[in-house]
């Protein structure tokens, strides 16, 4: 057994081609056991140990930087430097984190919870350490899916000649979470499929350099490389951009890993390594349907579906799309986790998966809203982040009207920092002719849909976090609720809270559902309390309670006031767990409530 507390990249350097294929056995063995029982992202990082491996027996962590995008591909790589023993932590309290830290060990060189910033970061590391005088290598693994990200070029466009020690490692499984969409992946496709450019380099050479027209013809033309591809008419984009090209290379041969890697290392210029492999490798389930099996929960069945947040919003946003063909749906990569594949089969024409281009995406939904489309944009909370600038030029300057299905709003459990949904009120609430809904069960999260789409010229974003929506009751709309008892004190909250604040006996309750702009009866019904308490799922600064409590005082309010909301991203936990150390379980309320806090 190789894998065991003693695993180091001395070790692995140490084996021989035999030991470390043994290892790479032994590791996806522990993967599909592992990860099955404790949860996480198992597919990609099925398809990444024989890279991980190869570049541990060539590259020396921390002295060389290995920088991962997307960071959930770096499983082998955290066992390999010395966390095999913390490994059945992953992504839980007090555990080690899904994604890359450079505060977890000195051999995470970045942080990797978001796509396509692993070039834009391995060229500032590697301009870094040439200005110390420092050696080393910095390798960027990126994968295909990345690559439909904007920034992952705006890095490439910036590698100069002479970032020597620059690899970029193009991790190519055809897959970002759903299939990777767009002319980046028909590229790929090409490329891989067009092996005639690397097979048929030495052969123009040798016969050009044997007559007499050739040699003429290799006078005129500088270099091997533009030599063939005048021969062939073909070129490459990464060599455009300035980078040696080396691929494309099986990246499950481990010896031909290393030897490829090993090249690269001695390549005295920035050169891209282009290797293929499968997502979920040697798991024949994760293989068939690496979609399913990109993330799991932990002791999960990922071929049980649940009613999810999302999946009730698909199934929803079916439903009007049904009856209204002004109705497009537009994701990122997001297909299934967000529930869009039922519009996706039954109106495939209205329905665009843009890849990992939020940005692109945002702004695509503008083009769509300014010819009287009604775009719906399903994207994590965590990735709207991406789009502030489109929100605010594209869409809010001329007032367009695009709808927002923000998933994964508030804490999102095991996958921590990077991921929790919790500056997409504060973003958006900043921006003007925006306005932002919150339900807490199927009931509310349907008319919070209905009122997105049908009920405002705007921005209209419906928020809803991850996991299991509550049936709800047959409730008449309204901008919120109040449950009123006789109290003193009122407790205002919205979202997934509004279900945890309506188990407390020692306050009254107000429930909003449109949370911005602060509907003005809510502020009204509030005037009369002595205390009110603002429960909030976001943070705390720019959050929903500073503007309630703003319209409270313009409305001579002088009463107790306090706001319980995050000040600080959690870090990996069950979600339950974070909601109750943040006071959001009933004991943290009626704490708080009976002024013990």
């Amino acid at each position: 057994m190789l894998l065991s507390d003693n695993i180091s990249p001395d070790f692995v350097k140490s084996l021989d081609l035999a030991g470390k294929k043994q290892l790479c056995e032994e590791i996806r063995a522990f993967l599909i056991e592992d990860v099955s029982r404790t949860g996480g992202h198992l597919a990609s990082n099925l398809g990444t140990v024989e890279l991980s491996v190869a570049l541990h027996s060539v590259f020396s962590t921390p002295g060389d930087k290995i920088v991962f995008d997307v960071g959930h591909q770096s499983y082998t790589h955290k066992l390999i430097t010395g966390r095999y023993d913390k490994f059945r932590s992953l992504r839980s309290k007090d555990g080690i984190s899904g994604f890359p830290r450079n505060d977890e060990s000195e051999h995470d060189a970045f942080i990797g919870g978001h796509s396509s910033i692993s070039v834009s970061a391995a060229l500032g590391i590697a301009k870094a350490m040439h200005l110390k005088g420092e050696d080393g290598s910095v390798i960027a693994v990126i994968g295909d899916g990345a690559l439909t990200g904007g920034e992952a070029y705006e890095g490439l466009n910036n590698i100069g000649r002479d970032m020597s020690n620059l690899i970029v490692i193009l991790n190519d499984n055809e897959m970002s979470i759903s299939r990777s969409k767009g002319t980046v992946a028909e590229y790929l496709t090409r490329m891989r499929s067009s092996r005639s450019y690397y097979d048929k380099k030495e052969a123009v050479k040798e016969f050009l350099s044997h007559t007499e027209v050739g040699k003429e013809l290799s006078k005129s033309i500088s270099g091997t490389k533009d030599l063939v591809k005048f021969a062939i008419y073909q070129s490459n984009i990464f060599e455009s951009l300035g980078l040696k090209y080396y691929g494309p290379v099986n990246g499950h041969d481990l010896g031909k890993l290393i030897e490829i890697l090993e090249i690269a290392k001695i390549t005295n210029e920035p050169c891209i390594v282009h290797i293929k492999t499968k997502k979920g490798k040697g798991y024949k389930p994760a293989e068939l349907n690496s979609g399913e099996y990109h993330g799991i929960s932990a002791r999960s069945r990922p071929g049980l579906r649940s009613r999810s947040f999302s999946e009730i919003a698909g199934v929803t946003l079916l439903h009007i799309a049904s009856e209204d063909d002004r109705i497009c749906a537009v994701t990122a990569a997001m297909k299934y986790a967000t529930g869009l594949e039922h519009i996706a089969k039954a109106y495939p024409e209205r329905f665009f998966d843009v890849g990992i281009a939020e940005q692109h995406g945002l702004t695509f939904c503008c083009g769509l809203a300014s010819q009287g489309m009604i775009p719906v944009y399903a994207v994590y909370s965590t990735f709207l982040q991406r789009c502030f600038d489109q929100i605010v030029h594209d869409a809010s300057i001329e007032k367009k009207h695009i709808v927002l299905f923000v998933d994964r709003a508030g804490f999102v459990g095991e996958d921590g920092e990077t991921h929790h949904g919790i500056y997409d009120v504060p973003m958006l609430s900043s921006v003007r002719y925006t306005e932002i809904w919150s339900p807490y069960d199927e009931t509310t999260l349907k008319l919070c849909i209905d009122r997105a789409i049908y009920h405002s010229d705007g921005i209209a974003a419906v928020r809803y976090p991850r996991g299991l929506c509550p049936a709800g009751g047959n409730t008449g709309y309204s901008d919120f609720y109040i449950a009123a008892g006789g109290s003193d004190t009122l407790v205002v909250t919205y979202g997934r809270l509004a279900v945890t604040a309506r188990e407390t006996e020692n306050a009254d309750i107000l429930t909003l559902l449109k949370i911005y702009p602060v509907p003005e009866k809510a502020v009204e019904a509030a005037l009369g309390y002595k205390r009110v308490l603002f429960f909030e799922e976001s943070m705390k600064s720019g959050g929903i309670g500073e503007k309630f409590l703003a319209a409270l005082y313009e409305r001579g309010f002088r009463g107790e006031y306090r706001i319980t909301a995050i000040t600080a991203p959690a870090a990996a936990a069950d979600v339950d767990i974070q909601l109750a150390e943040a006071g959001f379980d009933l004991e943290g309320f009626d704490r708080i409530i009976r002024n013990e806090e």
